[in-house]
């Protein structure tokens, strides 16, 4: 291509976005970056450098996935690759595609490609609320190039996307924006005249650009919803300017300003307290911050991963039942929603905050761990083994196992651990809880192991 033909599409891409603008249109969505550059935040992804922005100017890229919270662009990140890959986009929700939605974009996206080999982007956005049928049926066209996927999810790929589609896109994590990113973000809208508010006399005061920046919480489109209605709203001072403060700005989101200091929400500083209080046993403490996360909008999905987390490092065996009540309370979230399902998770809260602790599965795991990563990986004892053929019995597999049911007490020495580590104990419980029980039992075990190992080696 040369250089004036470059140029020439340049400036009818220009053109065709200034006539695309709907003034009409809410201030976030007038604000859509169009291309990598005016692209704020994530530049790991967008950065000139960036290993998905070259493969995306080279026309290298797959299918991938984009994971990250609400409102950093993960919508507009998929509209900008269709459009420096001259792709259609052909974009669904997954909360109203059916499995015929689906099927309707292949057979066009396969007609563009007969008719002029012009590639199809699909776009799913919210791809964690497909179900198996819905992702099973984008596989195959997924497979052979037919479109290529990006998906957008608020929910972790690994738990929500099932592996045979996970296998062939990439991952791509998005972080909440910074508050100076954030700041970066009102300052262009400010300024913009063609898209932003440019043309009007908008004065916003530190304090309140402040309040803004922590109030949206990281995302980009919430702060510009909220700087858009609070315009909406400002009456022009003496001068004609309208003057954006914190009271205008609790009067926009009818809610106080004052309660969103600068560490107030912070993702990991406020769920790292949840877990720590948790483990320290202050039910009080536990529900506040638990609290305030519910009410600053955390994913409740996102808190009740850590408390599943908490139930096996904090409380192990010393409550086994710890468990049971994490995941029950994740399956209330997942049934009734919110808010109604912060009942559940404070259930869950108190319940872990009060029950016994005990890290000692936690400890032994890590162990194991060590041990797997550091010694040899020798083969599993012969006796221990699976014979579901002959030639297998024949090379001794399975032989010489002994069936602890037809022992007293269900139990009988044999050595269960590659010979290497033979003997090694690595769960030592505490006398907390129902882990007295299971010391006292285990205890009995491993004497009655020892002397019959001892009988056996003599």
């Amino acid at each position: 291509m040369t250089q004036g033909s470059l140029f020439g599409e340049e400036n009818q891409d220009k053109a065709a976005e200034q006539a695309a603008i709907d003034p009409t249109a809410p201030l976030a969505a007038r604000m859509r970056p169009r291309r990598f550059a005016e692209f704020i935040g994530q530049e790991n992804l967008t950065g000139p450098e960036a290993a998905l922005r070259r493969a995306v100017e080279n026309d290298k890229f797959g299918s991938i996935i984009l994971w990250g919270p609400p409102g950093v662009g993960k919508t507009t990140l998929a509209e900008i690759i269709a459009n420096i890959t001259r792709s259609h986009f052909s974009r669904v929700s997954a909360t109203s595609a059916g499995v015929s939605d689906l099927r309707k974009v292949v057979e066009e996206a396969r007609a563009r490609r007969k008719a002029g080999g012009k590639k199809t982007i699909l776009f799913i956005d919210e791809i964690h609320r497909f179900n198996k049928a819905q992702q099973d049926a984008i596989l195959p066209v997924v497979e052979n190039g037919t479109i290529t996927l990006i998906g957008a999810t608020t929910e972790n790929p690994s738990f929500e996307v099932n592996a045979a589609l996970l296998s062939r896109a990439r991952v791509f994590t998005m972080r909440a924006l910074g508050d100076e990113e954030i700041k970066e973000v009102l300052r262009r809208a400010l300024t913009d005249p063609e898209r932003g508010l440019g043309n009007l006399k908008i004065q916003l005061l530190p304090t309140a650009e402040e309040a803004l920046a922590t109030l949206a919480n990281g995302d980009a489109r919430s702060a510009l919803n909220i700087l858009d209605l609070a315009v909406s709203i400002a009456r022009p001072n003496a001068d004609g300017q309208l003057v954006i403060d914190p009271p205008l700005l609790e009067n926009a989101v009818q809610r106080r300003a004052l309660l969103y200091d600068k560490g107030g929400e912070q993702h990991f500083d406020i769920i790292s307290a949840l877990h720590k209080t948790i483990r320290g046993s202050d039910p009080d403490a536990a529900l506040y911050w638990l609290g305030r996360m519910l009410e600053g909008g955390e994913d409740p999905l996102y808190i009740v991963r850590r408390l599943v987390r908490a139930a096996s490092e904090d409380v192990g065996m010393a409550d086994p039942q710890a468990l049971v009540v994490a995941m029950a309370a994740q399956q209330a979230v997942h049934f009734i929603g919110m808010p109604e399902g912060a009942l559940a998770l404070a259930q869950c809260v108190v319940y872990l905050a009060t029950a016994p602790k005990s890290n000692r599965l936690y400890a032994a795991y890590k162990q194991v761990q060590g041990d797997v990563l550091t010694t040899r990986n020798d083969p599993v004892p012969l006796h221990l083994r699976n014979a579901p053929t002959q030639l297998m019995k024949n090379l001794g597999y399975g032989e010489g196992y002994k069936y602890a049911h037809d022992f007293e007490e269900g139990f009988v020495y044999q050595q269960n651990l590659p010979e290497a580590i033979e003997g090694r104990h690595y769960y030592e419980p505490t006398d907390r809880g129902y882990e007295q029980t299971v010391t006292e039992r285990l205890a009995k075990l491993r004497q009655k192991a020892e002397e019959e190992r001892g009988k056996s080696n003599e």
